[in-house]
């Protein structure tokens, strides 16, 4: 870690989060559940399945409605956004995956214009793991049908816009945004490659209906898999921040311009809003405007 941070011996931060009482582990729009039925529907068509979720959180928020579904058909973990995540633990992140009964699985970053593992892996991958496979009354299909799964925004439109891009040298076929729920329905085929022929169905992201681990659900939330209004801004930030400091990651401090690290979250979105030239003057002490640092902090 570049530049280390002193700490004071007086200084001493939280043993454990607080969470609000606010229930944030229960989002599961009409669409969800629409969508679940339509995927569903369309697995005799498909030859493999490919779920995206965020490398970030590996264990976390995976739903486990999925299950029965990737187990219908050859089943790929697709780890995308590894350009924001810890990678030092990847042996780790796959014994424990396999013992879950994974055992297919990548790592990717959809975002990059020629990322090795789209360009070079994915397609090869996808080809042994269905030639390994009986596809039953579509053994004598000439073109391979996948299906994308996954929770919201972890990047399963921009996977297939990026398979367009470049096996096709074509343009966006379905829409991607920085926030969840983006695709609301299971949409028709995309053609993804040409060699071989190779289409797939784009799936709204699919929360499991309840998040019982409330902390799983702010790890969903601090990743942008819930939308931040459900959580807050602030306590997105808050939780951000008490992770931070747990790890002992404390480059938000040269980042921001602070002294020291500190525990305190409205000190910490009191300096971003300052930074940002984002205050403004209140009569009363209490009547302050955190929300603009905790939405640049969300950003970082």
């Amino acid at each position: 870690m570049p530049g280390k941070i002193s700490i004071t011996a007086a200084q001493h931060f939280r043993d454990a989060f607080t969470f609000v009482t606010k229930d944030v582990t229960q989002w599961f729009p009409g669409h969800m559940g629409k969508g679940m039925k339509q995927m569903q529907s369309r697995l005799k068509k498909v030859d493999c399945i490919v779920e995206v979720h965020d490398a970030r959180i590996p264990f976390s928020g995976r739903n486990p409605h999925f299950e029965p579904t990737a187990n219908l058909r050859p089943h790929l973990l697709l780890l995308n956004k590894v350009d924001l995540a810890d990678t030092t633990h990847n042996e780790a992140v796959e014994a424990r995956l396999k013992e879950e009964g994974v055992n297919r699985i990548l790592y990717t970053n959809c975002k990059e214009v020629h990322n090795e593992t789209v360009k070079q892996k994915l397609i090869p991958t996808i080809l042994d793991m269905i030639n390994r496979n009986p596809r039953y009354h579509r053994q004598e299909v000439d073109s391979f049908s996948l299906m994308i799964i996954g929770v919201p925004n972890v990047g399963k439109s921009s996977l297939i816009n990026s398979l367009r891009r470049l096996n096709l040298r074509r343009g966006k076929a379905t829409p991607v945004g920085p926030t969840a729920g983006v695709t609301r329905s299971v949409l028709e085929k995309i053609r993804v490659c040409e060699n071989p022929k190779m289409f797939l169905y784009d799936t709204p992201g699919i929360l499991s209906p309840i998040v019982s681990d409330v902390e799983v659900g702010m790890k969903l939330a601090t990743c942008a898999t819930l939308q931040d209004h459900l959580v807050g801004e602030d306590t997105i930030a808050d939780y951000m921040l008490y992770s931070l400091n747990k790890c002992a990651l404390f480059d938000y401090v040269k980042y921001f311009g602070l002294k020291q690290p500190t525990d305190d979250i409205y000190e910490l979105l009191s300096a971003i809003a300052k930074q940002n030239k984002q205050v403004m003057k209140v009569k009363s002490h209490s009547g302050k405007d955190s929300k603009n640092g905790a939405m640049h902090m969300n950003k970082m």
